[in-house]
């Protein structure tokens, strides 16, 4: 495992992470025997960083990772969100009074007395333009509750505000084959403000593993079965945003390109770490054997500058139309 300095806080992560929401629910069903088998073995193959959410089955995945915490010795980095409790989920809502006591209820679920790292949980775009609530999280440090604080968003618009506030630690934000416009003005700005890029949706919701077809069916819990056109929540988070067929006929081009000695999972997630304003890639496991196949990308050789090349041009030619502006 290689890792990865986060922006200013000192942290030496793993560039291949390990994402909570699957393990927290839908994603289908869940054991928690069968989730804390895959937590610990991502520590064994030297993943250190986990990323959840306090709506993650509401708690659940926060408290397994308090049980892996408390049954390992190695340092583990542990960064949660906050913010999507509010009902209704408006920019009023980001105040002290909320996000204390969603802290503190945080704090409780995962055992200890300062979160590592806290991040707004994909807030409303105006709160990115109210210091206040930045200032809140400024108290929260200093009181000990925080120990660095970040923001996790869904548009660049939202991320390249973000980085102005100089206490913001990271930004988490939606990076894939399928997702191509950060990597353009955002990265660079980023490098330049020492932020960190946390990625998430890097496998497209499993669509670039190229294991789905037309006939793949999502139990009634999965969010690709219910979110497909934002009926929950963000619609970009499901699938990235993309068509589910015209992703399909994407990915029979990627497979094409795809070199021969490595599966499409780990040439999605090099693809990612190829980008060096990057710190980290942030795909969701519930077993063993996608722990194992997410971790083996950091090992795997660098891609070609051609097949990169490649990569561009079909997300050109089939995807840039329908997502670019978007988000």
């Amino acid at each position: 495992m290689n890792y990865r300095k986060l922006g200013k806080t000192g942290w030496e992560v793993s560039e291949i992470s390990f994402g909570a929401w699957a393990i927290g629910g839908t994603w289908g069903k869940v054991n928690d025997e069968e989730s804390l088998k895959a937590l610990n073995k991502a520590v064994d193959l030297g993943i250190n960083f986990f990323d959840t959410a306090d709506v993650y089955g509401d708690g659940r995945s926060e408290r397994l990772l308090a049980q892996l915490r408390m049954d390992r010795s190695e340092e583990i980095y542990i960064a949660t969100k906050a913010g999507r409790k509010l009902n209704p989920h408006t920019a009023e809502g980001y105040n002290k009074e909320n996000l204390t006591s969603f802290i503190e209820t945080s704090l409780r679920n995962l055992n200890t007395d300062s979160i590592d790292l806290l991040q707004l949980h994909c807030p409303p775009t105006e709160v990115y333009y109210m210091p206040e609530v930045f200032g809140y999280l400024d108290d929260l440090v200093t009181e000990g509750k925080l120990k660095f604080y970040g923001v996790s968003v869904e548009k660049v618009e939202e991320a390249l505000k973000a980085v102005e506030f100089p206490n913001v630690q990271s930004v988490q934000i939606i990076f894939n084959m399928f997702r191509q416009r950060p990597g353009e003005l955002f990265f660079d700005r980023a490098k330049k403000k020492n932020v960190g890029i946390l990625t998430r949706v890097p496998l497209a919701s499993g669509m670039l593993t190229g294991k789905l077809s037309k006939k793949s069916d999502f139990e009634s819990d999965d969010h690709r079965n219910f979110n497909r056109n934002g009926e929950m929540f963000d619609k970009g988070e499901t699938f990235s945003g993309v068509d589910y067929d015209l992703s399909l006929q994407a990915v029979e081009k990627l497979k094409v390109i795809c070199p021969s000695d490595i599966s499409m999972v780990q040439f999605a997630l090099k693809w990612i770490l190829m980008h060096d304003a990057v710190t980290c890639a942030i795909p969701g496991a519930r077993n063993v054997d996608q722990v194992e196949q997410n971790s083996s990308a950091s090992e795997i050789s660098e891609i070609p500058a051609d097949i990169m090349d490649e990569v561009k041009n079909i997300y050109n030619t089939y995807i840039k139309d329908s997502v670019h502006q978007l988000w």
